[in-house]
């Protein structure tokens, strides 16, 4: 039966997706020849805070016993809209309203959303068809390089791979004050190994000194932390990788300092007084107190982490000023910022933010770190503008993540299908092609051990602290690793691997994910099919910016064991078959849904006369044009 409304339909919505600014887009509906509405039926269209729009629709056409009813909208304000159709017939009001991700009913449903961005909203070339490689400086690689002004207080370890510490003390506080002593030259003696992974974007975790191995707690926006090396290593860093163009993007940690800090300086390691010292101190507006000193406004109630008032003037000054904290890095060879808890920064930062960085160069990338769908967020009562083209350019993209995981895990293809489409649908195009694409991060527990591995969720940090995979459960997730990496390199987006999970890592939560990379013990049979993914990636110019359908006839897939889908281009399609079972999977009949170009050119896997053959836990690639 044909829906009444689809939004994947072009024939219903004739622009998949955002929409931009001034852009006009025809809205179509399909009512059957036995209903005769009163009146003309309406598109109704609003904005939160604003007041409903109603457009009439008139007859456009028929098909299949069904009268096409039409009308065009010209997009006027970047905001996220929500729409629904409406008609009377017999004096009854009728509603057609979203019944799941993309198709309308008569019935009670929610609305449809439609994104509109800013006309000249753009993001940065530098990352559309590359890959990322995420990096935990203190467990990624240690030159040996003797460090001067090491502060006080720090552990420093000489025990390679050790389990981090955890256990708190006997006031219930755990320190993170154990070092590994990865730094900035250990990075740089990696470039090579990178670039063969085809890696050309480096995200590094907080680099400023900061008097925890997180450096989520900054100490000094200003000077690279000792034990990583100097600002002068760092900008000889991204000049080094630059030269295997590689760039290399910060992570921006604005919406606190550390209480152990020269801005707060709770213990009095910094000369000049901080907030908490004197009322007198230069940077005692940026902070909120209760009951001063002692009783503050801190992230999550943690008083280390000690609030700050991002729109304070001198603060933001200090942040995005022409002499302040962005430009200074991006002048050291920072090609952008991920910002950490972008939900706690208001819109008049983030305004702020953008301004600074594209002041600096329309190249520089902003990436928010955001856990839901970005386009709809609401945080602290506000809604969230982070895509409509004027603050972020990127999002971490934990929606497909979990798409990826759940699927590979056995789960309904629909449901990761509908998944991912409703992103691609809620997402600017320009946003989509520079998503953030994982399956690992440093805050999660690593994709190996949520595929292969137990249930943590309810367990101990004693429990995950030892904890290995059995030799069958790594087998299995690796296997199923692979699924995952083959969906993360071939979505929109660009793929991101958390440092040392080509190379077989475990971990389960914080801090276990963050042990030190396993130089001299990798599974290289892992590391070698990370790299043959990054030259398939290379190869396929459509994975920069193609548009994404999948196979879904009906609601029925070609074959539950494999996900089909197509990277779109100009002239020539790349159509993908990805296994996540263990079965060779032959599927017959499969020219139907495209037209073959020069016989069997350009194509990765077995296919022959309609019929291709996918591997286990693996894919295959054809170069067509589909017509599905």
């Amino acid at each position: 039966m044909i829906p009444v409304y689809d939004t994947w339909d072009l024939s219903c919505k004739s622009i998949f997706g955002a929409i931009k600014q001034f852009e006009t887009c025809r809205f179509a509906i399909r009512l059957s020849k036995e209903i005769r509405p009163d009146f003309p039926p309406v598109l109704v269209l609003f904005r939160t805070g604003f007041k409903e729009r109603f457009i009439h629709m008139q007859p456009s056409g028929e098909t299949d016993g069904c009268i096409i009813y039409s009308c065009e909208y010209e997009a006027r304000y970047s905001d996220v809209h929500y729409y629904y159709f409406s008609y009377t017939s017999g004096g009854i009001r009728h509603y057609i309203k979203r019944i799941n991700c993309h198709e309308g009913a008569e019935q009670e449903g929610d609305l449809f959303q439609l994104t509109v961005y800013a006309k000249d909203y753009q993001t940065p070339d530098f990352l559309k068809g590359g890959i990322m490689y995420q990096i935990f400086p203190d467990r990624f690689c240690k030159s040996g390089a003797p460090k001067k002004n090491i502060p006080e207080g720090r552990v420093l370890r000489e025990d390679w791979g050790g389990t981090p510490w955890y256990k708190p003390d006997e006031h219930g506080h755990v320190w993170n004050n154990d070092y590994f002593g990865g730094d900035f030259a250990g990075i740089q003696s990696k470039l090579p190994y990178l670039h063969e992974l085809g890696v050309t974007c480096i995200y590094l975790n907080p680099i400023f000194e900061a008097h925890e191995n997180h450096r989520y707690n900054t100490a000094d926006y200003t000077k690279a932390d000792p034990l990583l090396g100097t600002n002068q290593e760092f900008a000889e860093l991204c000049r080094e990788a630059k030269k295997l163009g590689i760039s290399i993007i910060l992570d921006g940690v604005f919406s606190h300092t550390g209480a152990d800090s020269i801005y707060f300086n709770k213990y009095g390691r910094y000369p000049e007084p901080g907030a908490y010292q004197s009322k007198g101190s230069k940077y005692y507006d940026w902070y909120s107190f209760i009951n001063y000193p002692e009783q503050y406004e801190s992230w999550w109630g943690i008083d280390t982490l000690p609030n700050v008032d991002e729109n304070n003037e001198d603060y933001t000054r200090f942040i995005c000023g022409d002499e302040g904290v962005l430009h200074y890095w991006l002048s050291k060879g920072a090609a952008g910022f991920r910002l950490d808890v972008a939900d706690e920064l208001p819109d008049q930062f983030l305004n702020n933010l953008r301004r600074s960085v594209k002041k600096f160069g329309k190249e520089k990338i902003i990436i928010g770190e955001v856990w839901e769908d970005a386009s709809n967020k609401e945080s602290y009562g506000v809604k969230r503008r982070y895509l409509l083209g004027d603050q972020l350019d990127s999002v971490m993209n934990y929606p497909f993540r979990e798409a990826i995981i759940n699927y590979v895990k056995g789960g309904d293809p629909r449901d990761f299908i509908y998944s991912v489409m409703t992103i691609l649908e809620h997402y600017p195009k320009p946003t989509i092609d520079v998503l953030m694409n994982f399956v690992s991060t440093h805050d999660i527990e690593r994709a190996i051990n949520r595929l292969g591995g137990e249930y943590c969720d309810d367990k101990s940090k004693d429990w995950m602290a030892e904890r290995r995979l059995t030799d069958e459960q790594y087998r299995n997730g690796k296997d199923l690793l692979k699924t995952a990496f083959a969906l993360m390199y071939f979505l929109p987006g660009v793929p991101c691997i958390y440092y040392g999970d080509e190379a077989g890592m475990q971990g389960y939560k914080d801090p276990f994910n963050r042990r030190c990379f396993p130089w001299g013990s990798e599974d290289h049979e892992l590391i070698e099919y990370v790299k043959e993914l990054g030259r398939v990636r290379k190869s396929i110019p459509n994975l920069r910016s193609g548009r994404t359908y999948f196979a879904l006839s009906g609601g029925q897939l070609p074959d539950e064991r494999v996900i089909v889908f197509t990277r779109q281009g100009h002239f020539t399609d790349y159509i993908f078959y990805i296994n996540r079972t263990a079965d060779t999977v032959t599927l017959s009949g499969v020219d139907k849904f495209f037209t073959l170009f020069s016989g069997i050119e350009g194509f990765y896997g077995d296919y022959s006369d309609g019929t291709i053959v996918v591997p286990p836990y693996g894919y295959s690639i054809i170069k067509a044009k589909y017509t599905g």
